[in-house]
């Protein structure tokens, strides 16, 4: 009788067991990936609820005053660095330099930076 016994037990456990199983087995999914607050929506084309991803072409225009500005200062950037070559031309650079020579670099420098901030907008 015990024996009967150990055998309706292991086969109630076995066919439970093999009933379970895809249950279990189901279960085992990956989870799916939270997705980020500061993503773009995929269910909006770019454009339909406010800005597009992409580059925007066409809406940046030089300032026609600051065009002149940077044309007046490259004028006299070439008209210092001539007078800066002559200068280099006339003098012995293994002596020192002379405070003019050195005020018209820095005057150079100066305008070379206007120019670039200029031109960046």
């Amino acid at each position: 009788m015990l024996e009967s016994r150990r055998r309706m037990l292991i086969l109630l456990g076995t066919s439970g067991f093999i009933a379970a199983a895809p249950n279990l087995l189901a279960q085992r999914v990956s989870p799916q990936p939270i997705p980020s607050p500061n993503a773009p929506d995929p269910h909006f084309p770019p454009g339909m609820n406010g800005p597009g991803i992409g580059p925007k072409t066409g809406e940046r225009r030089a300032n026609p005053e600051d065009e002149k500005q940077i044309r007046k200062d490259v004028d006299k950037i070439y008209e210092l660095a001539s007078e800066l070559k002559d200068q280099t031309n006339k003098t012995n650079s293994e002596l020192v330099l002379s405070v003019s020579f050195v005020k018209t670099a820095q005057q150079i420098e100066k305008l070379a930076k206007k120019i670039k901030d200029l031109s960046k907008g």
